[in-house]
């Protein structure tokens, strides 16, 4: 994959493994992609024993992260929505503006599934997958998942305990799918690398 300074950075890994924390570091816009999952009521939502599988990239609208993807390359700026995932719907819209930044990161645990397509329409400056070891990756998801009431507690832990039972599938998928395995730090100190530097003469 050829890496440049202009596009979207991709920025996949676990759930829970910090990928918000980590984007944000770069200094960097962030499109959080979790923001395009679909409504509780969709009928295409993935089913599993009668239940939502969240977990699928199918509960994931990966069309309108594409297409709001290559609005932010072309104009600098797009509408994206807001998701709460506890009421599983969206609540409302934000403009993202990259402020002439010409490299921003594009971060969730659906982000891989979208590689090949940002990479055929020309928008694509990177993919990495975030990696960390599984108990820190369990317990930190958990954490956030309980203070922010996302569901109820048991349904967490339950969930939580699956996830970490699943982490190294899901991080071979991501890698299979185009992205490159690096730790938080890694991936700080090579965005970082990447962005253009100002001139700072007048």
């Amino acid at each position: 994959m050829t890496e440049s300074s202009v596009g979207v950075v991709l920025l996949a890994g676990p759930s829970g493994s910090g990928k918000s924390y980590i984007a944000r570091r770069t200094g960097l816009p962030v499109l959080c992609l979790d923001e395009f999952y679909k409504e509780g009521d969709d009928p295409t939502l993935p089913r599993t024993n009668g239940a939502i599988d969240w977990e699928s990239p199918d509960a994931w609208d990966a069309s309108a992260a594409v297409q709001t993807i290559a609005q932010l390359v072309r104009d600098g700026k797009a509408e994206v929505p807001v998701y709460a995932i506890g009421a599983d719907r969206r609540v409302a819209t934000r403009i993202l503006d990259l402020a002439g930044s010409p490299l921003f990161i594009a971060e969730g645990i659906f982000a891989a599934e979208i590689v090949s397509e940002c990479q055929r329409a020309g928008l694509l400056a990177g993919a990495y997958a975030l990696r960390r070891p599984r108990g820190a990756t369990f317990l930190r998801r958990l954490i956030r998942d309980l203070a922010e009431r996302r569901k109820p507690p048991g349904l967490l832990l339950r969930r939580g305990l699956a996830l970490l039972r699943a982490e190294p599938r899901v991080l071979r998928r991501q890698t299979s799918l185009g992205c490159r395995p690096a730790r938080g730090g890694e991936f700080v100190r090579q965005i970082v690398a990447r962005i253009p530097k100002t001139d700072p003469r007048p």
